[in-house]
C-alpha cells in the first residue's frame, strides 16, 4: 500500500525529507507546505535540489494542505525559536486525522518531568483524531535512544549508558542555532538560550529519560553541567565570523541520577574549529555519536557521519530526516496518540537497496 504523504517545510532537514520522501516506493510526495512565500508555487523537486520537477508545487496555505487528507506529514519546521507556534501546528494536523512524524520540539520524543504537561495538548489531539504523533531525528533520537538501548541487549551488567555528539560545527549553515541557540560568536560572559536554566534538561532529558525507562529505571533527579572555551584567532565559518575571544567550544552533559550515580549521561561536545578543546573527547572520523556503556563488558561504539559531499553536517541532517521519512509506515500504523521509539517496531531503510 502507498501511503500519501506532505513535507511541511524546506529548510536544512526538510529538503533531505522530500528526496527522501521520494526515494520510498511506498510513500508518494502529494503535498509541501513553506512558510516562506517566496517558495509558493515552487515544485518540490527543485525545493529539494533534485534537479528535477517532483509535479508537488509548494503552498503556504494550511486549508489546502488539510483538503489533501494525506496519510501523514513530514513535519521538519523549526520549532527552537517559536515552540508553542510548532506545538499549535502540530495540535492543528493531528485534530484534523492526519498523523505526523515531527523533528521537534524535541521533549516530545519521550515527555518527562515539566515537559509533561506541555504534551498534554498533543496526546488529546492525536487520540480525537485517531492518529499518532512521533517525534525523532538523530539526536535527540536514533543515536540516544534505539542505538543504545541495542548495544544494552549484549551486557552482563550495565554500570553508566553515555551517549555523545562530537562535532564540529563549522559546516552548519544555520546561524539562528549556531549563534542564537547556542552562543557560538558570543562574549564568554553571555549565557545563551540553550544554557538558561533548565533548558537542556527540556531538550535533552527527553532522551535520559528514555533510555531509563528501556532500563526498567525509574531516575532520582536530573542534573545539567556545561563548560565553554574561546576563540584564540578569528576565524570564519559558514553561517559567520567567530571573533577571538568569544565561544568557540561548548561542552554540555544531561546526568540521569539513580541513588547518587550518573548512571545515564547525555553529552555534547560541540567545536567551531578543530583546535578548540583538544582535552575534551575527540570525535572518531570528522565528527560521531558515540555510546559508552560502562559495565561487564565495557563497550564503545562510534557511528560516524559523512555525506558524498564530504561534509559529516550533512549527513546528520540527512540521518534526521531520514529517520522520520523511514519511521512513516509505523507510524501510520501504530495506536492513536503520543508514540515513542520504545513503542515501534524495528524501522529499517526498506524498498531504499539499489539493484
Amino acid at each position: 500500500m502507498t501511503l500519501r504523504v506532505v513535507q511541511w517545510s524546506t529548510g536544512n532537514v526538510g529538503r533531505h525529507a522530500i528526496a527522501g520522501i521520494d526515494a520510498r516506493p511506498d510513500l508518494e510526495l502529494v503535498g509541501l507546505w513553506v512558510s516562506n512565500p517566496d517558495k509558493v508555487g515552487q515544485d518540490a523537486g527543485q525545493l529539494a535540489g533534485l534537479g528535477r520537477d517532483l509535479g508537488v508545487l509548494a503552498t503556504n496555505s494550511v486549508d489546502e494542505i488539510l483538503a489533501l487528507k494525506p496519510d501523514c506529514v513530514v513535519n521538519c519546521a523549526m520549532a527552537d525559536d517559536r515552540l508553542f507556534e510548532a506545538i499549535a501546528d502540530l495540535e492543528l494536523l493531528l485534530a484534523a486525522g492526519i498523523n505526523v512524524v515531527s523533528s521537534g520540539p524535541v521533549f516530545l520524543q519521550f515527555p518527562a518531568g515539566p515537559a509533561l504537561g506541555m504534551a498534554e495538548g498533543v496526546k488529546k489531539a492525536a487520540v480525537a483524531g485517531g492518529v499518532s504523533l512521533y517525534v525523532n531525528g538523530v539526536d535527540p533520537g536514533f543515536a540516544n535512544d534505539v542505538l543504545p538501548l541495542v548495544l544494552t541487549s549484549v551486557s552482563e551488567r550495565i554500570d553508566q549508558v553515555r551517549c555523545s555528539e562530537v562535532l564540529n560545527y563549522n559546516t552548519y549553515n544555520q546561524r539562528m542555532i549556531v549563534f542564537d541557540v547556542m552562543g557560538f560568536g558570543m562574549p564568554m560572559d553571555h549565557v545563551p538560550m540553550l544554557l538558561q536554566p533548565g533548558i537542556l534538561s527540556m531538550a535533552w532529558g527527553s532522551v535520559v529519560h528514555q533510555i531509563a525507562a528501556g532500563l526498567g529505571l525509574e531516575l532520582d533527579s536530573v542534573e545539567e553541567f556545561y563548560e565553554r572555551l574561546p576563540a584564540t584567532e578569528t576565524f570564519d565559518i559558514d553561517c559567520g565570523t567567530i571573533e577571538e575571544g568569544t565561544v568557540a567550544g561548548l561542552h554540555f552533559e544531561v546526568r540521569g541520577i539513580v541513588n547518587g550515580k550518573q548512571v545515564v549521561v547525555l553529552e555534547h561536545v560541540t567545536r567551531v574549529h578543530d583546535e578548540i578543546g583538544p582535552d575534551w573527547p575527540q570525535p572518531a572520523g570528522l565528527g560521531c555519536y558515540r555510546v559508552e556503556i560502562k559495565g561487564e563488558p565495557n563497550y564503545t561504539l562510534d557511528l560516524q557521519l559523512l555525506g558524498t559531499d564530504g561534509d559529516h553536517n550533512t549527513a546528520g541532517l540527512k540521518a534526521t530526516a531520514m529517520r522520520l521519512v523511514n519511521s512513516v509506515p509505523a507510524v501510520v500504523a501504530a495506536q492513536p496518540g503520543l508514540v515513542t521509539a520504545l513503542d515501534l517496531p524495528l524501522v529499517t531503510g526498506k524498498g531504499l537497496v539499489v539493484t
